[in-house]
């Protein structure tokens, strides 16, 4: 169930491929990629601050561990957004996070499942 979960955190829907539910996987992947590519096209890259928005980037990485590398890179400040751009791409991109979130507990949840079956049998 750890393995499930951690592929389901590194690859949004990797829990499911784990568990050998394609077509799951890759709707799950495409949806959760799209939300967070477009709210970094909303609001620029710098939305993702852990500096000045630690609450929003803590959301954010539960997109990916890659949140992380685009959080190191905007760190400096490079990259300000300010205003309704700005929220509402923090908002796409948690969203998004709290979403793949959703999914890695109900491929756990899954995982569980098939587990107590099989010990049933």
């Amino acid at each position: 169930m750890f393995l499930v979960a951690l592929a389901g955190w590194f690859l949004p829907g990797g829990g499911y491929l784990v568990l050998k539910e394609t077509s799951r996987a890759l709707i799950i992947f495409v949806m959760i990629v799209t939300i967070f590519a477009a709210g970094i096209y909303i609001g620029s890259i710098g939305v993702v601050d852990w500096v000045g928005a630690k609450l929003w980037f803590i959301v954010q990485m539960a997109n990916s561990p890659l949140v992380a590398i685009i959080g190191s890179y905007t760190k400096g400040g490079g990259f300000p957004v300010f205003g309704r751009p700005n929220e509402m791409g923090q908002i796409y991109t948690s969203t998004s996070g709290l979403l793949n979130l959703l999914c890695i507990v109900n491929s756990v949840y899954m995982a569980y499942l098939r587990k107590t079956q099989d010990e049933e049998q």
